[in-house]
C-alpha cells in the first residue's frame, strides 16, 4: 500500500514568524540540524519558508550585475531584478526579510510518490505540509522519505 505524507512527515515542526531575527533563525538551524524552517503569520499560515541557501546570501555577499556602458546608457547583461533580491536577502535582519515568499507546499492526504517527484522537480529538500486552511502541521523533508524508503526495504 502506499504511504502517504502525513504517514511520513515531522509533525508539529519548528517555525518561524516573519519578525523573527535572522540571528535567532541561524542558531535554530544550527542547533536542530536542521536545512529550513516554514514562516508562518500570526495565524500560523504559511507565508514563506527559510533554508540554508538563503541564509548562505548573509555569509557570501552578492555581486553587482554586470553591465556595459554604451552612448551613455546602462546596459545591463543580467537581470538588475535578481541582484535586488540577493542583496536583500545578503542584508535581512529578519526572517521576513530573507525568506523565500510564496513557498511550495503539501496537504497530508497526499501521496508520498507526489511529494518526492515534487521535490525532485523543484529541487526542494523540505515541503511544509498544510491543512485546509493553510497552517502549517507539518513538514516532509528528503530525509524522512529516504528513512520511509529504507523502512519499506526492511520488511
Amino acid at each position: 500500500m502506499a504511504k502517504t505524507v502525513a504517514e511520513v512527515m515531522t509533525r508539529e515542526p519548528i517555525v518561524v514568524q516573519p519578525q523573527t531575527p535572522i540571528k535567532e533563525v541561524i542558531k535554530i538551524i544550527a542547533e536542530q540540524s536542521i536545512s529550513g524552517l516554514p514562516v508562518v503569520n500570526e495565524a500560523g499560515k504559511l507565508v514563506g519558508v527559510i533554508s540554508e541557501a538563503d541564509l548562505l546570501w548573509q555569509e557570501t555577499g552578492v555581486e553587482p550585475p554586470v553591465y556595459i556602458m554604451f552612448l551613455d546608457s546602462v546596459i545591463y547583461l543580467e537581470n538588475p531584478a535578481r541582484y535586488d533580491q540577493e542583496l536583500h536577502k545578503a542584508l535581512g535582519q529578519t526572517a521576513g526579510e530573507v525568506m523565500t515568499g510564496h513557498p511550495m507546499s503539501i496537504k497530508p492526504d497526499k501521496p508520498l510518490r507526489k511529494a518526492a517527484k515534487l521535490m525532485q522537480e523543484k529541487s526542494i529538500h523540505h515541503l511544509p505540509v498544510t491543512d485546509e486552511a493553510e497552517q502549517v502541521i507539518g513538514i516532509l523533508t528528503s530525509g524522512d522519505i529516504v528513512r520511509a524508503m529504507a523502512a519499506e526495504l526492511a520488511n
